[in-house]
């Protein structure tokens, strides 16, 4: 009797202890991720041009406050994936001044990396054949669909975001870098009166043997001629340790272009000490957006 007992005591703390060890040898749950941050005052979309293109497109709002009587004043950012954040969050800080009464307007691709090799066919005209030595590795790529790009953001694009905010039509700006800067003297010289405001950061003029000459060329000869009526102003921000695209082309271009201010044509040059290629667009930020918006 006492032998049973013991045996029925010994095998019900058995029967217990077991399912304890098997759940204490299952691994432990791995911890969850902690959320992203999301940008506050912004939204996010995917958008398709009339060419099948795929673009994400960010913007930046103002939170509170009713807009102005006109519509808010807008600043078309190249490479948003890249450039959106810097120019959005110094919006939102200054909020409660004019320069933030405002929408800033990321144009980028679906990914999250900070460049996407898609800019090189919309920000570029053909590449030359054979390529020239330094653009030799990008011969793989396609390139020269610009025009297709800019008909993207001056139709579909600007009448979408037209159509979900309150806008001013009348104070488009657009900001590029690198071959973003090359493509706004494109659009500057082919759609002079597109924007209210073009800023070319370290614009890649050397592309293609300089051909964006010829294109400079022709609109002064038109500007000359009085055949363009309104134009766009232009900024050129450029960064004294650029060593990818030299600054000092870009400082003639400025001089070139001023001497037609007498046609209406207003050209800023700013270079930045200690900048280079990449800190650029980051270091000129502010002075972008009060060119972009305080100056009418």
């Amino acid at each position: 009797m006492n032998m049973s007992w013991t045996k029925l005591v010994a095998v019900t703390a058995l029967a217990i202890a077991i399912p304890a060890v098997s759940a204490s040898a299952e691994p432990p749950a791995p911890p969850q991720s902690p959320p992203g941050y999301t940008m506050p005052s912004t939204h996010m979309w995917d958008m398709t041009s009339d060419t099948g293109e795929v673009y994400r497109i960010f913007v930046s709002f103002p939170g509170e406050g009713e807009p102005p009587a006109d519509g808010y004043p807008v600043l078309y950012v190249l490479d948003g994936n890249a450039s959106f954040a810097s120019f959005a969050e110094t919006r939102r800080l200054q909020e409660f001044y004019a320069v933030g009464k405002s929408i800033i307007v990321g144009v980028g691709y679906p990914t999250d990396k900070t460049y996407d090799v898609r800019r090189l066919n919309d920000l570029t005209p053909p590449l030359l054949d054979p390529a020239p030595t330094q653009w030799r590795g990008l011969a793989k790529y396609e390139s020269g669909g610009r025009k297709e790009f800019l008909d993207f953001l001056t139709g579909k694009l600007r009448t979408e975001i037209g159509r979900r905010y309150k806008t001013d039509p009348e104070r488009q700006a657009l900001f590029g870098h690198s071959l973003g800067g090359l493509f706004g003297l494109y659009a500057l010289y082919s759609r002079p009166d597109a924007f209210h405001s073009i800023i070319a950061a370290s614009p890649s003029i050397e592309w293609n043997h300089q051909g964006v000459l010829s294109e400079e060329r022709a609109f002064t000869s038109q500007l000359e001629n009085g055949k363009i009526g309104r134009t766009s102003r232009l900024m050129i921000v450029v960064g004294d340790l650029d060593v990818d695209d030299d600054p000092e082309p870009a400082r003639a271009l400025a001089d070139r272009l001023d001497r037609f201010s007498d046609r209406g044509l207003r050209v800023r040059f700013t270079r930045y000490e200690h900048e280079g290629h990449m800190s650029v667009p980051a270091r000129s930020v502010t002075d972008v957006l009060r060119f972009a918006f305080e100056i009418r």
